[in-house]
C-alpha cells in the first residue's frame, strides 16, 4: 500500500519577534551583564593591582602597567613576620579537616531528617538551623576562654571544631532537601533483596546524592577557609590560615604604610585556585544546588 506525499505542504512560518519581547530579553542580557560586571570588577582590580610594580600601586589605569611580579615575591616573604606559605598549608588542612567532619555528620543527618520517622524530628531540625542564625562574634569570648581553659588555644582542632558547627546546619539543609525527594522505590527494592537501612543507605542512596554532596564539599570548604574573626582570635603564628595572615601583613606598627601590593596578591594566590575549581565543576555545582527543587 503506497503512501501519498504531500509535497505542496509549506513549512511552518516562523513567526517575528515582536519588539516587546526583545525589548525583555535586552534588559534581562543587561541586567545579567551589570551582576557580572559587579561581581568581577573587585577581582579583576585586585590581579590588576597585584601585577603592577610596587611603585605605581596606586596608579588608576583600568588595564595593567608597569608589570612585575615583585608584590608576590614580598607576600611569600618571611622578614615581615607572616609565612604566607605555611598560612596556605594551615588554610588547606583547616577546611579540609572542617568539609570532610560536617560532610560525613552531615550526610548521615539528613538522610536521618529526610528518610525516617521518629519523634522530635522537627524539633531537630529546627534545632540545626537556627545554629546558623548565632552571630560569630558573640561566640568569641566564651570560645575563646573554653578553648583556654582546655589548653586547645593556638591549636588547629580550637578552629577546625566551631567551623564545624558554622557549615554543618548548612550541610544538613542542601542535603536533606536533596535526600527527600529520591525515589523510595530504590530504597525498598534493597530492603527487599536483604540489604540493611545502613546498607542501602551506603549503596544505593549515598550515590545518588553524588552532585549534592560534591556541591555542599566546596560550599563548605570555601566557608571554612574564608573564617577570619575565630581563625584571628583562637589561632598562632604557626597554625594562622590565610585569612589571619594577609591581615597582618602590614605588621603591628600603625605608622608603616601597609604593602597593598603584596595584599593583593596574596588574595589573588589564594582566590584563583578557588575561582577555577568553581568554573571547572560548575556543572556539578549547579545540578547539586537546583537538585531536588522540584517536586515530582
Amino acid at each position: 500500500m503506497s503512501t501519498i506525499v504531500d509535497v505542496t505542504a509549506k513549512k511552518p512560518v516562523r513567526q517575528p519577534v515582536s519588539w516587546g519581547k526583545r525589548l525583555t530579553s535586552g534588559r534581562v542580557y543587561l541586567g545579567a551583564l551589570v551582576v557580572l560586571i559587579w561581581g568581577l570588577a573587585p577581582f579583576y582590580w585586585m590581579v590588576v593591582t597585584a601585577l603592577r610594580d610596587p611603585a605605581y600601586v596606586f596608579d588608576t589605569t583600568p588595564w595593567p602597567t608597569h608589570l612585575s611580579l615583585e608584590n608576590f615575591r614580598t607576600a611569600f616573604d618571611t622578614s615581615r613576620g607572616t609565612n604566607f606559605g605555611r598560612a596556605l598549608g594551615n588554610s588547606v588542612l583547616i577546611g579540609s579537616a572542617t568539609t570532610a567532619i560536617a560532610l560525613a555528620l552531615g550526610v548521615m543527618a539528613a538522610y536521618a531528617l529526610a528518610r525516617l520517622t521518629f519523634r522530635g524530628k522537627y524539633l531537630v531540625a529546627g534545632l540545626i538551623l537556627s545554629a546558623s542564625m548565632f552571630p560569630v562574634v558573640v561566640l568569641a569570648t566564651p570560645l575563646f576562654q573554653l578553648f583556654t581553659d582546655l589548653g586547645w588555644y593556638g591549636h588547629y582542632q580550637a578552629m577546625i571544631i566551631p567551623n564545624i558547627s558554622f557549615v554543618l546546619p548548612m550541610t544538613v539543609y542542601i542535603l536533606s532537601s536533596f535526600f527527600s525527594e529520591l525515589p523510595w522505590e530504590l530504597e525498598e527494592a534493597a530492603r527487599i533483596d536483604g540489604a540493611s537501612r545502613f546498607q542501602a543507605f551506603r549503596l544505593i542512596m549515598l550515590p545518588l546524592a553524588a552532585p549534592a554532596v560534591f556541591t555542599t564539599a566546596i560550599l563548605a570548604f570555601i566557608a571554612a577557609v574564608n573564617e577570619f574573626l575565630l581563625a584571628n582570635l583562637l589561632s598562632s603564628d604557626a597554625t594562622a590560615p590565610v585569612t589571619v595572615a594577609v591581615a597582618h601583613f602590614g605588621g603591628n606598627n600603625g605608622s608603616k604604610v601597609p604593602p597593598y601590593g603584596a595584599i593583593m596578591a596574596a588574595g589573588t594566590i589564594v582566590t584563583i585556585p578557588l575561582v577555577i575549581m568553581v568554573l571547572l565543576f560548575q556543572r556539578r555545582i549547579i545540578s547539586g544546588l537546583t537538585a531536588g527543587g522540584v517536586k515530582s
